[in-house]
């Protein structure tokens, strides 16, 4: 009797255990975004300067997208990647920052303190962030020339990752 329940115990727990090791390594969080390979969901937002940016007004460029806040660690970490990012590839890349969860007072007083590495754009009402199906922050979208997504990060983006990413878009022609 008490093999049987040995063998049968063991027989359920093994497949549990080779899944649960399986899993080691990976991020839970991290979905594979179902936009990547097709068209870019359009918007028209406010930067906090006041000007109207569309997204369709950048086709025939490379655009990254970064949603991102203030009260985030991994975007405050990643900041300088995107600034400097942002100064390589002035003029062949278009760099774009959503405000996720965050207040543009807050937004303005962190770039008069560490600098802008593109237009904050005001999504209010969350709108741009739903259609991206962002669910925290910092998510970077790549958006090729003719404004399909290319690729979703999810993190902050380290600078070997952004240089290969914009320079593999930039030579894809």
């Amino acid at each position: 009797m008490n093999r049987k329940v040995l063998i049968v115990g063991a027989l359920i727990v093994t497949p549990l255990l080779i899944f649960l090791a399986l899993s080691f390594g990976k991020d839970p969080r991290a979905i594979d975004s179902p936009l990547v390979g097709k068209p870019a969901p359009d918007f028209a937002l406010q930067g906090l300067d006041g000007e109207m940016v569309r997204l369709a007004d950048l086709r025939g460029r490379p655009v990254v997208i970064n949603f991102w806040a203030t009260w985030c660690q991994p975007c405050i970490a990643e900041h300088p990647v995107l600034r400097a990012g942002a100064k390589q590839y002035e003029g062949s890349v278009e760099f774009l920052g959503v405000i996720y969860q965050d207040e543009p007072e807050n937004i303005q007083a962190f770039i008069d303190r560490r600098g802008a590495w593109g237009p904050s754009l005001v999504d209010e009402a969350g709108t741009v962030a739903i259609a991206y199906g962002v669910y925290g922050a910092p998510e970077t979208f790549f958006i090729d020339r003719n404004g399909v997504i290319e690729r979703k990060v999810t993190g902050a983006l380290h600078p070997n990752e952004l240089a290969s990413l914009l320079n593999g878009m930039l030579s894809s022609g």
